[in-house]
């Protein structure tokens, strides 16, 4: 598939337009989180998002996120969309027509051969032990090959140019993570304005950097499941994994940046119902995929609903302060708009278990993941690693049925007018996109 998106002419939209529209509404970031094909779930967010920027008539308006951070798979979207701030409609649409025909072999390899080579090594470290497999130098990188991943990346993330549109004003800051496995940190790499210096918590900083495809290779790779990126960081070589690893507060990137009120596009729903079968079911040995998929679930999901519940806290203290204590601290509220999942993740991966590549399919097979729709829980291995397109489109309709929902909200939270204008169903938004692309 080929996406010509370092093809996007610069806008005639003036960088003083951008800072007058920051100033009204105060300065608006967008957090993308990780998880994996997850993340076609916020594709669906930005489509319908820029829809209803449409209907609402603000059209004209600059690009509507001034700071945009990313974890992950969420932060290749954030990239792709701060490279094309200044023609945000276009961006947003470019995007979504690479997660519409996203296939797995455009990540991973998925060929049988690459999928057993890989497999084969992990056997034999399983097997026959660490001696044997560093006598004959088979130790195992990861479960899968991303080298794919790469080349899709010059494609659909013209980096080069993301200094012009930082310059010329369009956008304040790019923020993505990754975590170290070297040195144990979890680092925010940013690219901003000249005014943003870097900040340091614990087991947390930031890096002012160039991103570069790297970063991005860095903050998506799934531990076990792809290989650790090597980085350059203030003279030193470290080797860089998923940045949803030991993020304690995903949001603080967007706040260190200047962020005011920040759109938060998660990866799963905040607050999981139980599932009534556990209640009359015989408890069965989990399985690994079901293992695996609890590991992932808790290093993609479960920080940012401690986070998210820590800034309601923070700013309901806030509020109970008197503005005339407040004026001379840094204390100041974050309004947050939160689009979720409504729907089961692990559900919707269960039901197209069967597209994935039979290599893929075979090795997860063994693991414990099922075609079997009713096995959910082993199912959740496979929701992160499911980039058919089957399975994306799903997603991108779930994000975007769920911020529709939410029309009111999302007018508010950017100060869009409603004028209650229809927003086009996706079958007219595909069908406008093929004429504009004839074109």
């Amino acid at each position: 598939m080929n996406i010509p998106l370092n093809s996007l002419p610069p806008s005639d939209v003036p960088a003083a337009a951008a800072a007058d529209a920051a100033a009204t509404v105060g300065r608006t970031g967008l957090l993308l989180t990780g998880g994996g094909a997850r993340a076609a779930y916020q594709v669906g967010v930005l489509e319908a998002i820029a829809d209803l920027r449409l209907a609402c008539g603000a059209g004209k308006q600059p690009n509507p996120f001034r700071i945009i951070t990313g974890t992950s798979a969420g932060a290749i979207n954030a990239a792709a969309l701060a490279c094309g701030a200044d023609q945000f409609d276009r961006a947003v649409r470019r995007i979504v027509r690479a997660w519409s025909h996203m296939q797995a072999r455009q990540i991973y390899r998925a060929d049988s051969f690459s999928v057993a080579q890989s497999g084969a090594r992990w056997l034999t470290l399983l097997s026959l032990g660490w001696v044997l497999a560093r006598w004959r130098r088979l130790r195992p990188r990861s479960l899968l090959d991303n080298a794919p991943l790469a080349r899709l990346l010059r494609q659909m993330v013209p980096l080069v140019r993301l200094p012009m549109v930082i310059r010329k004003g369009h956008l304040d800051a790019l923020a993505v993570t990754a975590s170290s496995y070297t040195s144990g940190d979890h680092v925010t790499f940013f690219e901003a304005g000249e005014r943003q210096d870097p900040w340091v918590r614990s087991q947390r900083r930031a890096v002012r950097d160039r991103i570069t495809h790297e970063h991005l290779l860095a903050s998506a790779a799934i531990p076990f499941v792809f290989p650790a990126t090597a980085i350059d960081v203030e003279e030193r070589t470290e080797y860089f994994g998923d940045g949803s690893m030991r993020q304690s507060a995903p949001i603080a990137a967007a706040i260190h940046l200047g962020a005011e009120r920040i759109l938060v596009v998660g990866a799963g729903r905040m607050h999981e119902p139980k599932d009534p079968t556990l209640e009359t079911e015989i408890p069965a040995y989990p399985s690994l995929a079901q293992i695996a998929g609890h590991a992932l679930s808790n290093i993609f999901l479960d920080a940012l609903a401690v986070d998210i519940e820590r800034m309601e806290r923070i700013n309901k203290t806030i509020s109970l302060i008197p503005q005339a204590s407040r004026s001379g601290s840094l204390l100041r509220p974050i309004e947050l708009l939160v689009i979720a999942p409504s729907e089961r993740l692990d559900a919707m991966a269960a039901r197209h278990v069967g597209d994935l590549p039979p290599s893929v399919r075979t090795m997860l097979g063994a693991l414990g993941v099922t075609s079997d729709m009713q096995d959910v829980r082993g199912a959740a291995l496979a929701s992160y690693l499911l980039f058919e397109a089957s399975y994306t489109r799903d997603l991108m309709a779930l994000g975007r049925a769920d911020t529709l929902a939410k029309r009111d909200e999302v007018c508010r939270f950017f100060g869009w007018q409603d004028t209650g204008a229809s927003v086009p169903a996706e079958a007219q938004r595909a069908e406008a996109d093929l004429v504009r692309k004839a074109a």
